[in-house]
């Protein structure tokens, strides 16, 4: 299984590349990660720099003509834009970031990060964002003394435990002249599942319950598991509720002796699709034999998970599938 969670990687901006280098990561931070003086860093905007550009010309112009109002408006502005140095800084000062629980999502979709923000203070802090690399930001406000939850998401790339890296969080609160931001690299974590296998896959054959053999018989006593479904099936055996949400017909076998017990085994995957095909073939299996009501368990090399009937059960096996770690050859 994974050792530990595994970073979404993207191609990172200029800025971030230089942070990273000037400050370099220390790992994940467990949390709570509180942003203090020395971690909140700021300069000026694009907008910022043109406004102290347009301040210096109005400086020039006022003493080239001598205009007592010129100057009154320059350093009226100038003093507005000093203050909002403060507020800006102020903004996202001593925030605490706290790890929450994301949902498991299945590899291809959007992996989901719930981070918990903490402001301690008697100020509200507003137009705060969180932006995980490559991903646009997500906006929000803490009121005084509140609490909030952020949730942010990329997509999944890999199968496991994955972590959303160093993400920056950031404010240009009041008047978008100054940007004040820091880098966090939270002990956040989304489990990701293995992608299903597309398309019809047929469930192996059910066993019975000793293991030795497949179910015998076909009578009407114990169910059996599925097969898919054959010209001349009844359909009073067609099981309905899997083929509604699988759009797969699926015919219901019996068993006139021992209950039979359906077991997901690696082994029984053809090694020619290769490792990661293999997983994805049993996470389409255990989704199917969940949905179809059917009591089964999966094998993996190491992993053994005995049958059990349920979305518990499901779980179960989704995490092991996800966190299988394919030995190198």
């Amino acid at each position: 299984m994974a050792s530990r969670p595994r970073a979404l990687r993207t191609a990172l901006p200029i800025r971030d590349r230089i942070g990273d280098w000037i400050f370099p990561p220390r790992g994940p931070e467990a949390g709570p990660v509180v942003l203090g003086q020395r971690r909140v860093y700021i300069l000026p905007t694009r907008a910022g720099i043109t406004f102290a550009i347009t301040l210096l010309l109005m400086l020039v112009g006022s003493i080239n003509y001598n205009l007592s109002l010129g100057f009154i408006l320059t350093f009226l502005l100038a003093g507005a834009g000093i203050v909002s140095i403060l507020h800006t800084w102020r903004n996202l000062a001593n925030v605490a970031l706290v790890p929450g629980k994301s949902q498991p999502v299945f590899m291809g979709e959007l992996a989901g990060f719930v981070i918990g923000v903490r402001n301690a203070g008697r100020i509200p802090r507003m137009s705060l964002a969180i932006e995980l690399r490559g991903e646009q930001p997500v906006y929000f406000d803490v009121g005084a003394e509140a609490d909030c939850s952020v949730h942010a998401s990329m997509p999944a790339l890999e199968r496991g435990l994955v972590n959303p890296g160093r993400f920056r969080i950031f404010t240009t609160y009041p008047l978008g002249l100054f940007h004040a931001w820091a880098n966090v690299d939270l002990a956040a974590s989304c489990l990701v599942y293995p992608r299903p296998e597309p398309g019809k896959v047929p469930l192996p054959p059910a066993q019975a319950a000793s293991g030795e053999g497949g179910a015998s018989g076909t009578g009407e006593d114990d169910f059996a598991g599925l097969r898919t479904y054959h010209p001349g099936d009844s359909p009073r055996r067609i099981a309905w509720k899997a083929v509604a949400r699988s759009q797969v017909f699926l015919t219901k076998q019996f068993s006139g002796s021992a209950a039979a017990e359906l077991w997901l085994d690696y082994d029984d995957v053809p090694a020619s699709l290769g490792p990661e095909a293999r997983l994805s073939r049993l996470t389409r299996w255990v989704i199917e034999s969940e949905s179809a009501g059917l009591k089964f368990g999966l094998r993996l090399p190491g992993v053994e998970l005995e049958p059990e009937a349920g979305a518990a059960q499901r779980d179960r096996c989704l995490q092991a599938l996800a966190l299988y770690q394919v030995a190198p050859r």
